[in-house]
Parts: structure tokens; sequence; C-alpha cells
């Protein structure tokens, strides 16, 4: 009894103590999307416990494991990309035998796409793999890479999914590693096609004209927007939604299944689905990393990587489909567009000045549909 009471006397003393010397316990991560600080890749996110405890899962220690690899994704794992990492990171961990561990952090907990590849090629080694979209490397020496977020290239997902398994893709993947940036592609995946939403009502592309319309800095979607007639304003994933809440912007673009992931549905609950880009993604490593595993592990990697993205194209259209009626079910204006061509023709002098350095590599791509 005695030593109890001692005990229970001493933790009550090192309770004071730090409370006096302003000591807290570290803060749990979390994924709440309508919180300012979320970081990523345009802003995400509300999940739901489900996808919590796999993030809980995937930020485990590594235990015995003789490899981790810290993987940032902007997005909830409920989302296709996230459902997508978690796939690669089961297949290396089984494959491998847990030798080689993945170290998923999702809901952008490490900072936004741009943040992520500042420290993955500033070599800090505290990151060593990110999903990330197609055009996220074309201010890092990936210039390829921009063409496949050109407006309207792709005019489904097979004509995507062609090219993603073609030799070209593989030429792309690994220009940035030709080119010195420090990191390589390891695989494809898709997160469906973007689409604007608003939060006044719309009925037709006109109604775009004038509005304040979220970007990322990206000057093909800045030049997107303006052939639109509205305003690109860069805002960052993380504060996003506030964006919209408040009326610093009008409207922006994501995927369906990053719509609805995200919440963006609660305070711009007017999607219009113009299907401007296909949301190509990539899923990079550093070359640090690559070079410091073995062939063997090398070799865990590439199968774990061809899975993964056969996994994306196979739930991809289902999952966008599925979310899409959940929207509808909730209240959302969804506007069906029958024509593209006005959209097309608004977007004609971004697709040229965006195309004319590969013209010929880009037509290649046009090509194989």
């Amino acid at each position: 009894m005695k030593k109890k009471l001692l005990s229970a006397l001493l933790c009550a003393a090192m309770t004071v103590s730090m409370t006096a010397c302003g000591l807290s316990a570290p803060e749990q991560t979390t994924s709440d999307a309508k919180t300012d600080t979320k970081t990523d890749a345009p802003a995400d996110e509300k999940t739901d416990d489900t996808t919590e405890d796999k993030a809980d899962d995937a930020a485990a220690p590594a235990g015995e494991a003789e490899v981790v690899l810290t993987f940032a994704e902007v997005n909830p794992l409920d989302t296709i990309v996230g459902q997508m990492d978690s796939a690669f990171k089961d297949k290396v961990e089984e494959l491998s035998g847990g030798k080689i561990q993945i170290d998923l952090q999702a809901s952008g907990v490490l900072g936004a796409e741009q943040d992520v590849l500042d420290s993955m090629l500033g070599g800090g080694g505290t990151i060593q793999m990110s999903r990330i979209s197609a055009f996220a490397l074309t201010n890092y020496g990936g210039q390829k890479s921009s063409l496949l977020s050109v407006p309207f290239t792709f005019v489904n997902r097979e004509h995507f999914w062609k090219f993603a398994e073609s030799d070209l893709a593989e030429e792309i993947l690994m220009e940035p590693h030709e080119n010195g940036t420090g990191v390589r592609g390891l695989f494809y995946g898709e997160e469906g096609f973007r689409h604007f939403f608003t939060v006044k009502e719309v009925a037709d592309m006109e109604d775009l004209s004038g509005m304040k319309i979220r970007v990322s800095n990206d000057p093909i979607m800045n030049g997107l927007v303006e052939g639109l007639g509205a305003s690109p304003t860069v805002v960052s994933f993380g504060e996003l939604y506030s964006a919209l809440q408040t009326g610093v912007v009008d409207a922006a673009e994501q995927p369906i299944a990053n719509y609805k992931s995200n919440a963006f549905q609660e305070v711009a609950p007017n999607l219009i689905l113009d299907g401007h880009t296909l949301g190509a993604v990539q899923v990079i490593i550093t070359d640090q990393a690559w070079d410091s595993l073995t062939e063997e592990q090398q070799g865990w990697i590439t199968e774990a990587s061809e899975y993964a993205s056969n996994f994306c194209h196979e739930i991809s259209e289902k999952a966008e489909n599925e979310v899409l009626e959940e929207l509808k079910g909730q209240g959302v204006n969804v506007v069906e567009v029958s024509d593209i061509t006005k959209w097309q023709e608004a977007c004609k002098k971004v697709i040229e000045d965006s195309t004319k350095d590969n013209a010929e590599l880009y037509q290649k791509i046009v090509d194989m549909k």
C-alpha cells in the first residue's frame, strides 16, 4: 500500500513539474478536413473512423523492419489514390515479409505537394516517397509530365491506361531522374476526371466567368481558368475549405472522390461535370532511397508498383460512380455537360502554349486513344 501511495505521489509531482516547465504530451495528428491547418494538394478532408484507424496503422512503429520508407499523401486514405497507396504499402510489406515497411502518412500531415517535393529534392531524407499530381514536377525538370494535365488530352480512362502501360509512360516516369532532379517515378495511377465546383449555383460554362477560382499556381491551370473568363487565385490546398467558406474564392476543381472526402460539398454544393483533365498521378521515390535498396528489395518495390497501378485501374471508375451517387443523394447540384466543344475551344490557347515545346510527344499521347 505504501509503495502504491509513493508511486501516485511521484506521478503527481512529475505532472506538476512538467506543467511548470511548459511541457505537454505530444499532439496527435488529425485529419479533420475543416480545420484551417489542413495541408495538401488542393485542401483535403473529412475522414470516417475507418480511415482514421488506417492512418494510425500506417504510422505504426517499424518493429523489425530492415527498411522504412516514409510515404507522403496529401489526400485522405478513403480517396481513390489513398486506397491505391494502401494497396502498394500492403503489397510491399507482404512481398518483403515485413523487411520493408511503408510508413504511409496521409491527409497532408507532411505538407502540401510542393512542400513534400521540396523536402524530397532538398536531400533532407525524412520523406522517401510520395504520390503526386502529374503536373507537380513541372517546376522541377519534369516538363514531359506536364503534358498529362493538358486539358482534354485523354478522351476517357482507357485512353489514359493505354498510355500508362506504354514505353512512353516509362520514359516520362524516368524524366526527373535523367535530368538529375533526384527522384524517379515508380508507377502511374489516376483519381478520376477533374471538375469545377462552386459556391453559387451554376448551369453552364458561362456561369464561371468572373469567378475567383482556386489554383495551385500551375501555369496550365492558370491558363485554363483564364480561358474560361475567370480569375485564377492561388490558395494552398490546406486552406481551400475555409477559402470557399469565407469567399476568398468562389470555386475550385478536384476529382469527384476528393471533392467528397474533403467535404467541399458543405461549402460549395454545385458540381459541374466538365471533366477538363484526368487526374493523372505518379508515385515517386528519391534516387537516394532507391539506390540504398538491394536488388531484391528493388524487385519487391517494382512488383508492388505494378500491383498498385492495376488496383487503381480496377477500382477508380466504380469508386467514382458510387461517390457521385452519394453526392446526388446528399442534394449536391450536379450539372451534366453533354457537349464539351465550347470548353475545348475556350482552352485552345493554353493547350497550344503548353504543348508547343513537346508537340510531337504530345501528339503520340493523343493518338493512343
